[in-house]
């Protein structure tokens, strides 16, 4: 299998170092472009067209957020993991809205950065509650008739699960089938609903109300009336 292809985006040339250690230590990613601000990620998306852009979230000129979500626009095939020193969770989900994937922080252990980047990778990296709480709030739950959701029962399930906070490995044991298994059905659901990734979908089964969201619960599908 080829490498991914990263592009580094910080104005720090600390973190950047850091950053390009950390990826050197995992023969699946390949730096092929750093550079330190918004407008530089933009130009550099465009002649370097990479798989996976980590980028800071506040930089001097045009920032993170804004560099994303013109990025996502223009191409939306690339994932972004936003890089930050702070867990504050409206700026990361402000990034999710932007179109981001995901999120590290910089304090985090070399060892974890590649375990979530893997997994943004494989779109197999779980929502926190806390995320997803704050989803919740921003786009209300209307209920509606399940018979109107293109899905079979069992990419239904999986849905909801994926709602959870699940991975694919949980999924997987949950329902006793295969980790490929999991990814095929979540494959088609991506692709019937025209969604891109875990948040979405996790934003699109609150609001067709499949999962009941509890701050101190979690999150929990919805059971269906019999």
């Amino acid at each position: 299998m080829s490498s991914y292809r990263v592009l580094i985006v910080d104005d720090s040339q600390h973190a950047r170092e850091a950053m390009i250690t950390i990826l050197n230590g995992d023969e699946d990613y390949e730096v092929i472009g750093i550079v330190s601000s918004g407008e530089e990620a933009i130009a550099a998306t465009e002649h370097l067209m990479p798989d996976l852009i980590l980028m800071d979230i506040e930089m001097q000129g045009m920032g993170g957020l804004e560099a994303t979500r013109i990025i996502k626009l223009q191409y939306p095939y690339v994932k972004i993991v936003m890089i930050t020193v702070s867990d504050d969770i409206a700026h990361l989900f402000e990034a999710l809205k932007q179109g981001a994937q995901g999120y590290l922080l910089k304090n985090l252990s070399p060892s974890t950065w590649l375990a979530y980047l893997h997994a943004i990778m494989r779109d197999d990296a779980p929502l926190s509650r806390e995320l997803a709480y704050q989803i919740l709030k921003e786009f209300p739950i209307s209920a509606v008739n399940d018979d109107q959701i293109p899905l079979t029962t069992r990419e239904r399930e999986i849905l909801t699960w994926v709602a959870s906070g699940m991975t694919n490995k949980e999924i997987a044991t949950q329902l006793g089938i295969s980790d490929q298994t999991v990814k095929n059905h979540l494959k088609n659901i991506l692709h019937k609903l025209h969604l891109e990734n875990r948040v979405q979908l996790t934003r699109y089964a609150m609001e067709k109300g499949l999962v009941n969201l509890n701050r101190k619960a979690g999150l929990f599908p919805k059971r269906k009336r019999t």
